[in-house]
C-alpha cells in the first residue's frame, strides 16, 4: 500500500529574472531555504507558482530543474494542469519520468462542467497515466469536485491517491474523509487553505499545501508538528498568529503578489510576476510589503512563548526556536533595506 503524502508541501513561487525568464539559480536557492526550514515537500506549478503564466515547455523545465536539484531530500507534488486531457496526460507522464512523487490536476477550468463530466475527465487521465494523481479542488478558479465524485474516483481509480482542497470548507473536508478513508486509508487529504490549517489537521487531514509556508515555513511546520503531537492548544495559538500574515498576503490584489512580497520581506527577491501591474497596484503591493514587515518584525511580541505539553511519545520542546530564527532574519533584512 502506498504511504500517504503527509506534512507541509510548499506551493513555491517561480522566480523571474530581469529579462522575464525563469531564474533557475534563484529557484534552487529558494527551495534549499524552504527545505532547510523544515517543509516536508514542494508543490511547483501550482496557483502560487502561476502555472498559467508559463508555457508548457517552461512548466516541464521547472519540474526537471527541481527534481534534479532536490533529489530525494523531499518529495515533489507537481502541478500538471493543462488545457485538455491529452496535454495533461503528456505532462503527467513527463513529470512521472522525472521522478515526482505525484501530480496534482485541477478540475477543468473555463468551462463550467457537471459532476459527471468532472468524473469522466479525471478518470480518463487516471486510467492512462503511470504516475500517482492528486485531485485539486479549487472552486474559485475551476469546476468544483463534489464529495461523491471524489469517492467514485478514489474507489474506481487506484492511481488517484489524494486530494488537495483549497475551498477552506471544513464540513466539506469532513464529508470527503468520511466517504473515502474507510475504504482507502492511504488516501491523502491536503488542505490548501492556510487560514484553517490547524482545524483541518484536527479533523483528519494529512497535511497542507500552504502558500504561507513559502514565507514562514517555520510557522506552518510548527503548526503541523503541534497537531501531530496532539498539542491542540498550541496549534490553535500558532494558527491565530498565522492568520494576520495570511490575510495580509491573500488580500493583496493580483494573487499571488502578496506572497511574492512576503518572500521579499524574508530576503527572497523572486522578481516580478509576468502579470503586468499598474502603478497603483505596485503602490498597493509596496504598502502590503510594509505591513508584512511590521507583522514579522513584531513576531517576538505577538508570538507567545508556548511550552508544549509532553506528547504521548514523551517528546517535549522547551523553546520556540523558529520564532527567534524568523525575527533574526527579518530584522537583518530590514536593516539591509534601511
Amino acid at each position: 500500500m502506498t504511504e500517504p503524502m503527509e506534512g507541509i508541501y510548499t506551493p513555491n513561487i517561480t522566480p523571474i529574472d530581469m529579462r522575464g525568464r525563469i531564474d533557475e539559480d534563484k529557484l534552487c536557492g529558494y527551495v534549499d531555504w524552504l527545505i532547510d526550514k523544515g517543509v516536508h515537500g514542494l508543490y511547483p506549478n501550482g496557483s502560487t507558482g502561476e502555472f498559467t503564466r508559463f508555457t508548457a515547455e517552461e512548466r516541464r523545465r521547472i519540474i526537471d530543474v527541481l527534481c534534479k536539484h532536490v533529489g530525494d531530500r523531499v518529495p515533489i507534488l507537481a502541478g500538471a494542469a493543462e488545457a485538455n486531457v491529452r496535454e495533461t496526460i503528456d505532462a503527467c507522464d513527463s513529470y512521472g519520468a522525472m521522478g515526482v512523487r505525484a501530480v496534482a490536476i485541477v478540475a477543468p477550468f473555463y468551462y463550467k462542467l457537471s459532476q459527471e463530466a468532472v468524473f469522466a475527465y479525471f478518470k480518463e487521465i487516471a486510467d492512462a497515466v503511470s504516475v500517482d494523481v492528486t485531485l485539486y479542488n479549487i472552486p474559485l478558479f475551476a469546476s468544483p469536485i463534489e464529495v461523491q465524485t471524489v469517492r467514485r474516483l478514489a474507489l474506481e481509480c487506484p492511481k488517484v491517491v489524494g486530494i488537495k482542497d483549497s475551498s477552506g470548507d471544513i464540513p466539506h473536508m469532513m464529508r470527503m474523509i468520511a466517504a473515502v478513508r474507510p475504504q482507502r486509508p492511504e488516501f491523502s487529504f491536503l488542505t490548501g487553505w492556510d487560514a484553517a490549517l490547524a482545524p483541518m489537521l484536527l479533523i483528519g487531514c494529512n497535511g497542507g499545501t500552504n502558500a504561507t509556508s513559502g514565507v514562514v515555513p517555520e510557522l506552518t511546520r510548527a503548526i503541523y508538528d503541534a497537531c501531530s503531537r496532539g498539542q491542540w492548544d498550541r496549534a490553535m495559538q500558532l494558527q491565530y498568529r498565522l492568520l494576520p500574515l495570511f490575510d495580509a498576503m491573500i488580500e493583496q490584489p493580483e494573487f499571488p503578489e502578496g506572497f511574492r512580497r512576503g518572500a521579499l520581506t524574508r530576503g527572497w527577491d523572486l522578481g516580478r510576476s509576468r502579470q503586468p501591474l499598474s502603478d497603483n497596484q505596485i503602490r498597493t503591493a509596496q504598502e502590503t510589503q510594509q505591513q508584512l514587515s511590521q507583522i514579522l518584525s513584531e513576531l517576538a511580541q505577538w508570538m507567545p512563548d508556548i511550552i508544549p505539553e509532553e506528547s504521548s511519545g514523551g517528546t517535549t520542546e522547551s523553546t520556540d526556536d523558529f520564532i527567534e530564527s524568523v525575527v533574526r532574519e527579518v530584522m537583518q533584512q530590514l536593516r539591509r533595506n534601511g
